[in-house]
């Protein structure tokens, strides 16, 4: 198809006066066009800026830098527009679950009753683990993170499968798109998503001094995760069929959410054609972080640390002053609203007509209508995100704080799998992900033999002295 010249961006190089045209396809451009953008370096500039060498495109924080195409989610952050594969949050969560939700991110339509009957089963009978797994969870000290364990036992599970093994069978395993790769990527998935509630209540019932629990039969996908979270041997026990649906709802709303921190994570770490283990695990070592998963576990603490309604308009007047943070309000994509806190506010409502209201309801009650009528918040667009509910739903359920991170990592699996398995398979293969930088450093210096150095003080500049406890011998002071 030939380019119109409205379908071009024209640019002039001040530098050169040379013009180039590049060209824009879907409303982007390709970096690697600016490379062709040269020009002779300044008298005195420095040879690390590689000016012969054509433009480098600065993106820090990736804010407006595309690294695939894709055809899973579709985020308008302006118009508070939520879409998996075409279909609109709000749609999913009434009237499909969380399996469902996660056949349709991986395979792009939604299943029939006969395909998802097929899905299904093969995820829940891969939800049993290698008897050596108890081991491996009670080797971790009892006050261990769960989301360290979380993220060290996928890793511990990728050990156990040498054919989905890029390193063991081959680099093309996964990229091939013949019916028997096909075939060994698909276990994988069934194996990840399976096997994730089944990590994730070992997890936790280590840190309780329980026995682990063998994932039952006949349950759904949600269900059987808080029966093994749950059972302490009655004869009869069947969760709460509220609380499993609320869990899956919240599951499906977190199940993917375009290219995030953690799964631009799976997919640079996937690009070295790694194992999908290895790739998932990166992931949970990414969602670790407080800027990303640990949000509404920071909802809590903030509730907590407010204490009483009447505490609040104290509270905001800090936070104009930045001496505090409001958690849970705003969004980096979302500029309007997010359009999964209506569904989690309807949700939470549920959920408290089983377990009863939440002392801190009342609290974040109070925080929501005044931070909404304040113009200092709705000048910034600050509306309350799906954390600001969600964690209010884990802590009526009874789930601990720092258990969270878990609960955001378990359905957000599916997400990371549905962009691997996009990258494995797009057309021209895969490249390694390998991005440029803007050398700012020292210009090439000569060695200097140690007795002749002069020392380098200050912060930063130095490394930190560690206090030391229980030296017998002498330990550096």
């Amino acid at each position: 198809m030939v380019k119109s010249p409205s379908e071009t961006l024209t640019v002039i190089d001040n530098r050169t006066n040379k013009t180039y045209t590049v060209p824009i396809v879907d409303n982007a451009v390709p970096a690697t066009a600016f490379k062709q953008m040269a020009a002779h370096a300044q008298p005195g500039e420095r040879e690390e800026n590689e000016t012969s060498k054509g433009l480098r495109v600065v993106d820090k924080g990736f804010l407006n830098t595309a690294v695939m195409r894709s055809q899973i989610t579709y985020i308008d952050g302006d118009a508070g527009v939520l879409r998996y594969r075409g279909y609109p949050i709000e749609q999913l969560a009434v009237h499909s679950s969380h399996l469902e939700t996660a056949y349709l991110l991986l395979y792009g339509s939604l299943p029939t009753k006969d395909q998802f009957k097929i899905f299904e089963s093969e995820v829940i009978l891969h939800g049993v683990v290698h008897a050596e797994a108890e081991q491996f969870f009670r080797s971790f000290r009892y006050d261990a993170h769960p989301m360290a364990m979380l993220t060290s036992a996928f890793t511990y599970l990728g050990s156990y499968y040498a054919e989905a093994n890029p390193s063991l069978q081959g680099q093309a395993l996964f990229t091939k798109g013949t019916p028997a790769s096909l075939a060994v990527m698909d276990k994988q998935i069934y194996r990840i998503i399976g096997k994730a509630t089944t990590l994730a209540a070992m997890a936790y019932r280590v840190r309780q001094g329980r026995q682990f629990v063998v994932p039952p039969t006949g349950m759904s996908y949600t269900e059987s995760f808080l029966f093994q979270m749950d059972y302490l041997a009655q004869g009869s026990y069947k969760p709460n069929p509220v609380l499993v649906k609320a869990l899956d709802v919240l599951f499906l709303l977190h199940a993917d959410h375009e290219l995030n921190a953690s799964a631009t994570t799976v997919l640079q770490t996937g690009s070295s054609l790694v194992d999908p283990y290895s790739a998932i695990a990166a992931g949970c070592a990414s969602l670790y972080g407080p800027l990303h998963g640990g949000a509404n576990e920071a909802v809590i603490r903030m509730l907590i640390s407010i204490g009483k309604p009447e505490n609040v308009p104290a509270f905001l007047e800090s936070v104009k002053k930045r001496e505090r943070v409001l958690s849970g309000f705003g969004h980096r994509v979302y500029k309007t609203s997010d359009p999964r806190s209506f569904i989690v506010r309807k949700t939470a409502d549920e959920v408290f007509a089983v377990t009863g209201q939440d002392e801190l309801l009342e609290t974040a009650m109070a925080l929501h209508a005044a931070a909404m009528k304040d113009e200092y918040f709705v000048k910034r667009k600050l509306a309350p995100n799906v954390d600001f509910w969600s964690g209010l739903i884990y802590r009526a359920m009874g789930f601990p704080l720092d258990f969270f991170p878990v609960l955001f990592a378990v359905p957000r699996v599916v997400g990371w799998l549905a962009h691997w398995r996009q990258m494995m398979l797009q057309e021209g293969g895969v490249k390694i992900w390998r991005p440029r930088q803007i050398y700012v450093g020292s210009g090439k210096r000569d060695y200097v033999p140690l007795d002749a150095r002069t020392p380098v003080t200050g912060p930063k500049l130095t490394p930190s002295v560690v206090v030391h406890s229980g030296c017998v011998l002498y330990c550096g002071g």
